[in-house]
């Protein structure tokens, strides 16, 4: 049973301001994603300046079977988190400690499967499927082999964190990330340059802050703070309830899976087109990346919450309105970012690698090119989020996988055989364009629907 005091906690959803929820929930959530973001980039950055520049290409060439591994903890952890909120703004909440169960269950089963099968066929994945060079395949054979064993806390972690933000402790949730990247900003120098340990270091790192992280998480739900427990009764598996988590959590599932398959095959690209030195390139811009996508992140897991109880609640001016000011958010964030990597490329890039020569160049005219159309992706990935927060995985798939699968993917074979590597960097501004008039037909159409 929950207490009065988190009833309230989730209730002032349906009550409070939308501008004052927005920022209750977003903020932490951003503060979180940003040092997540850096959780992410740090063995990147460490790498690149104590290891050696080939490291920084081992750890791009292994980050889609990562982000592929992440996936599966995408599709139970939002698809449970958003129905968690739903039933919460219906009033059921006799189903709830039933939703967390099962994804408690599902979080250790399916990503443990995916991790098995890797470890098993390392090798073959990382030539054949991967596309790992000779002189890459060490630093990306050591590197993720380490992560593969702390593979089941990286997945159970950030999937079970939603609930503590949905349970109306966004600042909490907060702390869980802050947490896991603070430990590995710590560990990261110890191990290698301290014990000496390389790029192996840096993969002891992530999976011991993974860890870390995780203990937390369910120390918070075992704790006075909440009466909400994961029982084992509820992690029996059923059949119907546990398809209709990974129905809502399919979008970013797939999205997530997709990204993940488009790296691979980008990667091989790069590789066939401008060799290690390209894969580099567009591993240190992809770091770069992450950090202007994570405030992004943030309000995605900021107005979930507030959509899906609204929407729940079937008070629709309320949903409109946190969505429209979840987008100005959004893009005012990406708009920044897109003004500083044009302005000063240089200063970034050299964060992870010391290199003034071809490097440094390709970089740059990597990053200047890949971010032509940011300014306009705050709207198109929250767009996605919105049909995942309200329940029907069906558009928020197609808006998820549009990007990856009827734009990039195309263009990834078409551009580099007309402009060669060129070609490789605006398949992702021209995909963006593409992504973005599409999501623009879609949400209209749906806005619309809830006027009437």
């Amino acid at each position: 049973m929950i207490q009065k005091n988190n009833v309230s906690s989730s209730d002032r959803l349906g009550t409070e301001r939308i501008g004052a929820l927005l920022i209750k929930f977003s903020i932490p959530a951003i503060i979180g994603m940003l040092v997540n973001a850096i959780y992410n980039i740090v063995d990147r950055i460490y790498v690149g300046q104590g290891v050696d520049p080939l490291g920084i290409a081992g750890i791009t060439i292994v980050m889609p079977l990562m982000m592929i591994l992440m996936a599966s903890s995408m599709l139970i952890g939002i698809g449970a988190n958003a129905l968690f909120s739903i039933r919460l703004g219906e009033g059921r909440r006799d189903e709830v400690t039933k939703i967390m169960g099962h994804a408690f269950a599902l979080l250790f089963l399916i990503p443990g499967i995916v991790i098995v099968v890797c470890l098993i066929f390392l090798d073959p994945i990382l030539i054949h499927v991967l596309g790992a060079s000779e002189a890459v395949f060490p630093y990306a054979k050591t590197y993720l082999q380490i992560i593969l064993y702390g593979g089941v806390f990286s997945a159970m972690g950030p999937g079970i964190n939603h609930f503590i933000r949905s349970d109306g402790h966004p600042r909490t949730s907060m702390f869980t990330q802050i947490l896991g990247a603070v430990s590995n900003i710590i560990l990261d120098p110890i191990f290698i340059f301290v014990f000496n340990w390389g790029i192996a270091g840096a993969a002891w790192a992530t999976c011991i802050s993974q860890f870390i992280s995780f203990i937390w998480v369910m120390f918070y739900f075992n704790s006075k703070w909440t009466d909400l427990r994961f029982r084992l009764a509820d992690m029996r598996l059923e059949l119907k309830r546990s398809l209709h988590i990974m129905a809502i959590g399919f979008a970013p599932f797939a999205m997530q899976l997709a990204i993940g398959v488009v790296n691979i095959l980008l990667n091989r690209t790069l590789f066939l087109y401008g060799g290690d030195i390209a894969v580099t390139a567009m591993g240190i811009v992809y770091s770069i990346l992450v950090i202007i996508f994570m405030p992004l992140q943030g309000l995605n897991q900021g107005a979930q919450p507030i959509i899906g109880y609204n929407y729940g609640a079937k008070k629709y001016e309320r949903v409109k309105k946190t969505f429209k000011w979840a987008v100005i958010s959004a893009t005012f964030f990406v708009s920044l970012g897109f003004i500083v990597v044009q302005l000063f490329p240089r200063f970034f890039i050299s964060i992870f690698s010391k290199e003034q020569g071809e490097l440094m160049e390709m970089s740059v005219r990597t990053i200047r090119i890949c971010t032509l159309m940011l300014p306009f992706l705050g709207f198109q990935i929250l767009s996605s989020n919105y049909f995942q927060s309200i329940g029907k995985p069906v558009q928020g798939t197609v808006l998820s996988l549009s990007r990856q699968i009827l734009f990039y993917i195309p263009l990834l074979f078409i551009l580099p055989k007309l402009f060669g590597i060129q070609g490789v960097f605006f398949a992702m501004p021209a995909a963006d364009l593409g992504a973005t008039i599409l999501s623009a037909l879609i949400i209209w159409r749906e806005l619309n629907r809830l006027k009437a």
